[in-house]
């Protein structure tokens, strides 16, 4: 698989030190809170950011999935996600800090936001591994207190790797690359 990567931009030891450096903002940001946070994965993309960050955050966190799709077997969003699995952890006047592989175009966070505030949560921040602005097409609100987490911000590539993937492929690999265009165009 690594011949399929035309170059990586973050390393395995750079990815750890930046996620070690965001858990430490997460908290100080959070460590005053008299209950637990309630960390959302956004399945599956984000799975090992978020078994990194609940391990490095050091704050007592319940743990919990919501599966968002949008992108079928391509590399574009299709712009209309929808949520195919819920969370079971009840949300209702808790902290949720939403974790999520990548943002991009905004649809997805958009919409997991509105989600999470329609079932009470008294405050929603997002967590995510990258950040791509460049193509951000929606804007969203965080809700109550809720803060913008990030660990790189990515240039406009076709990333795989630490999780994320192109066709269920390439999550396994221990740092962020870009995808050569031949394997998907």
């Amino acid at each position: 698989m690594d011949g399929h990567i035309e170059k990586i931009l973050w390393t395995e030891e750079q990815i750890s030190d930046r996620v070690s450096e965001v858990a430490s903002q997460i908290f100080h940001d959070l460590k005053g809170l008299s209950s637990p946070v309630v960390m959302v994965g956004v399945a599956t993309g984000a799975f090992m950011f978020l078994a990194d960050i609940v391990r490095k955050t050091k704050l007592p966190v319940y743990v919990d999935f919501i599966r968002a799709e949008s992108y079928g077997f391509g590399t574009e969003s299709n712009g209309a996600p929808r949520i195919s699995s819920d969370v079971k952890v009840d949300v209702k006047g808790k902290h949720v800090i939403l974790v999520e592989d990548i943002v991009d175009t905004g649809n997805t966070l958009s919409c997991l936001i509105s989600h999470l505030e329609s079932k009470g949560a008294c405050s929603v921040s997002v967590c995510t591994f990258l950040d791509k602005p460049s193509r951000r097409k929606v804007h969203f609100d965080l809700v109550g207190e809720g803060k913008f987490y990030w660990g790189f911000e990515c240039p406009d590539y076709f990333v795989v790797g630490y999780g994320m993937d192109f066709a269920e492929l390439y999550r396994n690999l221990p740092y962020v690359g870009v995808l050569k265009p031949e394997l998907y165009k």
